[in-house]
């Protein structure tokens, strides 16, 4: 259901349909909260795929994917949000975004719905206790009826250095592959 109303929403988009004064987010679930990425990250949605283990990268990049012929780093999100790891299963999810011109996929518990949230209902997050400190993922809160999304900067989710070293592994990989 949520792969049909992803597809729906990335025509539209696709097609120019203005969304004046609103955005679209795709949502998805991890651990007690509700998330949501602006849909102008979300290339597609899959189910979760064999997964091969980068050496020596941070504990929440889990490794890499194969798909359809390109090599893509995965990302844990509850493990990136400090949560307690989750097993994944058949509900287990992996959204394909494009940030900092690279294609991530997250991997995430399971895949809610494509929401439309208009501007006056996105607030910025709380400040924490010290006055300085905002959450460093959540850009914004979206308010839809009684329920609150939390709002992903899906650029902040992993770090520039990361990403040289999925660099790496990834040119590793295509020449061992190369080679064979």
């Amino acid at each position: 259901m949520a792969e049909e109303k992803l597809e729906e929403a990335l025509e539209e988009a696709e097609e120019g349909v203005a969304l004046n004064g609103m955005h679209q987010f795709m949502t998805f679930k991890s651990g007690a909260e509700y998330y949501g990425i602006e849909l102008k990250y979300v290339n597609e949605i899959m189910g979760i795929q064999p997964i091969t283990e980068i050496p020596e990268v941070e504990d929440y990049i889990k490794g890499l994917i194969n798909l359809r012929g390109k090599i893509v780093p995965v990302i844990d999100v509850r493990t990136r949000f400090k949560q307690e790891p989750f097993e994944y299963n058949d509900r287990t999810c992996i959204i394909i975004v494009d940030v900092k011109h690279t294609v991530i996929g997250l991997i995430v518990e399971t895949i809610a719905d494509v929401v439309t949230i208009k501007d006056d209902d996105i607030e910025p997050p709380p400040t924490l206790s010290t006055g300085k400190i905002k959450n460093k993922y959540v850009y914004g809160l979206g308010k839809m009826g009684d329920s609150v999304k939390l709002l992903l900067n899906p650029e902040k989710l992993i770090k520039d250095e990361d990403l040289s070293a999925i660099d790496e592994a990834i040119e590793e990989d295509e020449l061992q592959d190369s080679e064979e």
